[in-house]
């Protein structure tokens, strides 16, 4: 009797414990939801060890303090796997990630686990599919009871070799994996082509799949986000001005309208999830082109992600230890 009333006791806790994930969320209301927010911690050395990272348990809070609602966690996980052993994460990465979904939650900030091994995909897919899927079996399980304020983002910028058709067979794939595990799970998807919005129109998702949101990334002209960058060539080239004319303005207008008109027509939720101008640019000209992105973003009720906390493109001075106040006051605009 005592056996059959644990057992009675335990199947109700597991109903209870199931319950936020038994209904799907709706993905517009998840977007709704992500709002604000900012990439973090994708080259902290944070991953190798705890000590040595930058980004300290108290950044959780001045982001939110701040007014974002979202962190974009960039996963870089490929280092962190044991070939041996059929590509299973280490422990000690594990232990760095369900710190972040700790601190995310005790901050009521939601959270995107973003797949951020894009270059040595494009490099080489078929080279590293195998754990490409294999780090989705283990996060999807991993976090299959996570809240659903935590999103998974299959894959950041697929590129190069990656090509669109060849990334819409790999994201059906990858979904039948996190579905799964993750029925209700809200899940990001872009486009191929460095999730361009130039290429939305490539992009093909299952029909019946509606809990996803879809992803875009804004770095245009990359003459100007990108000056002074050795990675683009462009080392030399800085000085460049934005000055908001009317030229400059139309030509964001017209990219987002592009995108809007694709989501209208598909019924899919925008995430603008990468944005932002190098910090080798003049300030002024950051100031004015991130307020005009951000704007017609929220203009068109969709969430973003400025790129990126700190490292290049900085959002927080970590030597000065506070935030770049000219460039947080452009995205968040106070009452």
């Amino acid at each position: 009797m005592r056996a059959s009333v644990i057992s009675v006791v335990g199947l109700i806790l597991g109903i209870q414990l199931a319950a936020p994930q038994l209904r799907a969320a709706d993905a517009f209301e998840q977007n709704r939801r992500l709002s604000r927010g900012v990439n973090i911690i994708g080259y902290d050395p944070i991953w190798r060890s705890r000590e040595q990272g930058r980004f300290k348990e108290r950044h959780f809070r001045a982001i939110k303090e701040a007014g974002f609602n979202t962190v974009r966690v960039n996963l870089h996980p490929f280092r962190h796997m044991d070939r041996e052993n059929g590509w299973k994460l280490r422990p000690a990465w594990i232990e760095t990630l369900d710190w972040v979904l700790e601190n995310a939650e005790r901050e009521n900030l939601m959270v995107i686990l973003d797949f951020h091994e894009f270059n040595a995909i494009g490099d080489d897919p078929e080279g590293n599919k195998e754990r490409f899927l294999a780090f989705w079996r283990q996060l999807s399980e991993h976090c299959k009871n996570a809240p659903d304020s935590v999103l998974f983002e299959v894959l950041n910028e697929p590129c190069k070799k990656l090509t669109p058709d060849l990334w819409n067979a790999w994201l059906v794939e990858a979904l039948g994996i996190i579905r799964a595990n993750n029925p209700t799970r809200t899940v990001v998807i872009g486009p191929a082509f460095w999730n361009s919005v130039d290429h939305l129109d490539e992009l093909v998702l299952p029909p019946d799949d509606r809990n996803l949101i879809v992803t875009v990334h804004y770095y245009k002209p990359m003459s100007f986000t990108h000056q002074g960058a050795a990675w683009t060539g462009q080392t030399d080239k800085t000085g460049i001005d934005w000055n908001g004319t009317a030229d400059e303005m139309a030509a964001i207008e017209r990219d987002f309208d592009k995108v809007a008109a694709w989501a209208k027509k598909h019924n899919r939720p925008i995430f603008l999830g990468e944005f932002g101008a190098y910090d080798k640019a003049p300030m002024e000209s950051r100031v004015r082109y991130l307020n005009a992105v951000t704007r017609a973003a929220e203009k068109r009720g969709w969430s973003w992600a400025y790129w990126q906390f700190d490292s290049d493109f900085i959002l927080w001075d970590m030597k000065r230890d506070g935030w770049v106040e000219p460039i947080l006051k452009a995205l968040i605009q106070r009452p």
